[in-house]
């Protein structure tokens, strides 16, 4: 510790290069933040989707419709323990961009086949006793100020209202779940919506089925896909995991776009050290020839210019994490259809070591020319 001061006096000596060099590193690690935040949000639906649930749609596209008369023969089927219909509403509220997913589904079936959502029992009887009543998500709730009992008005985008364009709705409960659920999104009664749209009724944009062994999904997916071909809306089923990995994909391979750019920025950002940190060793010539005269070891030598540079690659690195730690805490990047921005602590764990990487790396060369730097020579330079 007695040499903290001087490897501090060290990296002012040149505040201002020393000043953008750290700000290049902050910029480095809120955008490996980022990124990590944003693979995560891709692979986080994947990575919770129940084993036993399958996802049915119409064979064109999710944005094509079938009638809801379909649960009777989907529930009949052996095989099939349990089922309930979902609707994509859209909607705004006080007309935000960033707004989170309102479905229109039967509550009350969908908590069943989603018991990571947890709903205050007395909360689910009072939405299933108001045909305007709805839960919503934790996050949601805390982003926007609700409380039960709040009034709620929902400008209609997609399905208008048999009066007007906007849909009241009363906030009768809010769920909550564990730290990978999606706690933003809203779920309302589709009786009351199928009675109050101005077209469409009858019809749903998907179907959540739960199934009794998760080994025959496959098996029950083509069954479901045969039963309903050639009807006027055939389907495609397939396991939950599968239609959000097929969802994530239509982006591309996250995983390699962003390990890719990572690559590229922190192996500039290791040039951009490098260089300052061989740049400060070089203007020390004479100094660090004074330090060996004194009796500072080579090894002591060597150590004070890996900690001067650690300093810097910890603390920039550091701030850049924080920055979007909160950032991320603070739901800045949630949307309906990424919610889940997390910044996990894995992540976390590998932004600082890799802090400690970049710092060892860029500081190893110019630590290593100083350990070796003779006396008689860097005083001859001088």
């Amino acid at each position: 510790m007695k040499f903290v001061p001087l490897v501090w006096r060290n990296l002012l000596r040149r505040k201002f290069r020393t000043t953008f060099t750290l700000l290049c590193i902050v910029v480095s690690f809120v955008l490996y933040a980022f990124l990590m935040t944003v693979r995560s949000a891709f692979s986080m639906g994947i990575d919770i989707a129940g084993v036993d649930r399958l996802w049915m749609i119409n064979k064109v596209s999710i944005i094509q419709f079938m009638p809801i008369s379909y649960m009777n023969d989907i529930t009949a089927m052996s095989g099939v323990t349990m089922a309930t219909d979902c609707t994509w509403f859209g909607g705004v509220y006080q007309n935000n961009p960033v707004q989170f997913a309102l479905i229109a589904t039967d509550i009350a079936q969908y908590l069943k086949l989603y018991p990571e959502f947890r709903v205050p029992p007395e909360q689910l009887q009072a939405v299933l006793a108001d045909r305007q009543g709805v839960i919503v998500g934790k996050d949601t709730a805390v982003r926007y100020g609700w409380k039960i009992g709040d009034h709620i008005p929902i400008q209609a985008t997609i399905w208008m209202p048999k009066q007007g364009m906007t849909w009241d709705f009363n906030i009768d409960g809010i769920y909550d779940g564990d730290k990978e659920v999606d706690k933003t999104q809203m779920f309302f009664r589709y009786d009351y919506f199928d009675e109050n749209r101005r077209r469409g009724q009858g019809n749903v944009s998907w179907f959540v089925i739960k199934i009794d062994d998760p080994a025959h999904a496959a098996d029950m997916a083509a069954r479901l896909d045969a039963h309903f071909a050639n009807s006027a809306s055939e389907t495609k089923t397939a396991t939950e995991k599968a239609f959000i990995q097929d969802f994530a994909k239509q982006t591309g391979d996250i995983g390699a776009i962003v390990a890719a750019i990572l690559a590229v920025v922190l192996f500039t950002i290791l040039l951009v050290v490098a260089n300052t940190m061989a740049q400060s060793v070089r203007e020390r010539t004479s100094e660090l020839a004074v330090l060996k005269t004194l009796g500072f070891s080579n090894g002591l030598v060597l150590g004070l210019v890996l900690a001067e540079s650690l300093s810097l690659a910890v603390f920039g690195g550091g701030i850049g994490l924080g920055i979007m730690w909160m950032s991320v805490k603070n739901g800045g990047f949630n949307n309906a259809f990424l919610p889940n921005f997390i910044l996990t602590g894995r992540d976390l764990a590998w932004g600082v070591t890799l802090c400690i990487l970049l710092g060892v790396l860029a500081g190893a060369l110019p630590a290593v020319a100083a350990m070796r730097l003779r006396i008689t020579d860097a005083l001859r330079r001088a």
